[in-house]
């Protein structure tokens, strides 16, 4: 039986640069700038990283798919460097490789970093995701869109559970509208104004029921972590945050293709946390975990993940909502930072943006929006499309 990955790793030091439409900048800069704040986080220098992984999806910084742009942009000597892609989740999977990296031996101190410059190869809008063709043209999706599949998700949540319109939709402007003023108290968020819920209802419509402050925006960034071993964490720093769950789980289409899934969940979500559950060892989440970073690339994403991660009982999450279980000064504050809704979603950078919240929020780095002694924190990352996808999860606490 594996023994898993927990309190065999810690992160030293994170970086993170504002994410936003950065026209007058490279991606390499942007690399440059998380990498720069993590390193003088970690207090190491440049020649003491053994080994680094690069996360990035689209095609700015891709020389035939290598993670040569990331070695040249930070002149590394001559050490591994890899790159890797999952979707959404790329983010996630540097991290976790990394973690892996450095947990079996293979070095002591190792770099995560993800990067991605959208507005540069003019993503935006509905893309219609030409280069995936191949893979859904079997399902016979010829206007597939991000926005139509959640929204068809929402639909059929608001239906299997019995809540109107009206009452769907209102659950959803709560969830933004909690978003975004988080995301006012962050200064490296992309979106920092705060947005009342009437306003949000009133928005106009991407695909119904999602209107446009349901959805989250496109753009640009960069975030990096510097992992080593448990043993050494403190001879860097007093307060290293230490891994609990490093999980990936990947949908093998099953939803598509049978009929056992009812359209109102993530499936990939429900089986990556029990997983992670296991390895970090907690039984019941909606008592022990402190704080969450999910991947609410659309707000219905956020309201079903509180129950895929069996934080809210199914059919349950509006009432959580309403009752500000979710908010900042809630029992479990949910995008604390303001989430994908605030940061926007630069591909290969969100799964480790959002580490860097839960990092600094266990060391009580926060200023203003800082929780009350948070001990452990979760991290969900998805790639796809609720009926297939890659599904990240992270768990971290500030303490063996």
């Amino acid at each position: 039986m594996t023994t898993g990955i927990k309190n065999k790793i810690a992160i030293i030091g994170m970086g993170c640069t504002k994410f936003g439409e950065h026209f007058d900048r490279s991606a390499e800069s942007l690399m440059v700038e998380a990498f720069e704040e993590a390193i003088g986080d970690a207090g190491i220098e440049k020649k003491d990283i053994d080994a680094a992984w690069l996360s990035t999806c689209f095609d700015e910084v891709n020389v035939g798919k290598s993670a040569i742009p990331l070695a040249a942009a930070l002149k590394l000597p001559y050490i591994p460097v890899t790159r890797v892609e999952n979707f959404c989740a790329s983010g996630t999977e540097a991290v976790r490789a990394a973690g892996y990296a450095v947990a079996s031996g293979a070095c002591d101190i190792a770099l995560a970093l993800g990067v991605e410059k959208l507005k540069d190869i003019g993503y935006g809008g509905l893309p219609d995701f030409g280069q995936l063709r191949g893979i859904y043209n079997r399902q016979v999706f010829p206007n597939m869109t991000a926005p139509g599949q959640f929204a068809m998700l929402a639909t059929r949540y608001f239906d299997r559970y019995g809540l109107s319109p009206q009452e769907g939709k209102m659950a959803l402007a709560k969830i933004s509208a909690k978003s975004h003023a988080n995301g006012a108290l962050t200064p490296k968020a992309h979106l920092r104004r705060k947005v009342d819920v009437e306003t949000i209802m009133k928005a106009p419509m991407i695909a119904w029921p999602l209107g446009l402050f349901d959805c989250c925006g496109v753009t640009e960034g960069a975030a990096a972590a510097i992992i080593v071993r448990e043993d050494m964490a403190k001879d860097f720093r007093p307060d290293p945050v230490y891994a609990k769950a490093l999980q990936i789980a990947v949908s093998p289409e099953e939803e598509y293709r049978f009929k056992e899934w009812d359209g109102t969940h993530v499936e990939t979500t429900y089986r990556c946390g029990i997983k992670a559950y296991e390895e970090a060892g907690i039984k019941d989440p909606r008592e022990e975990i402190n704080m969450i970073e999910v991947h609410d690339c659309f707000s219905i994403t956020e309201l079903v993940t509180y129950e895929d991660l069996q934080i809210s009982p199914r059919g349950k999450a509006k009432d959580d909502v309403d009752a500000g279980f979710f908010e900042l000064d809630g029992k479990i504050p949910c995008q604390s930072d303001g989430g994908l809704k605030s940061f926007g979603h630069p591909i290969g950078a969100s799964g480790i943006r959002m580490i860097y919240e839960v990092y600094k929020q266990l060391q009580g780095r926060c200023g203003e929006r800082q929780i009350n002694n948070p001990r452990l924190g979760l991290t969900h990352n998805l790639g796809g499309f609720p009926a297939n996808c890659v599904i990240g999860i992270t768990v971290w606490g500030n303490e063996i």
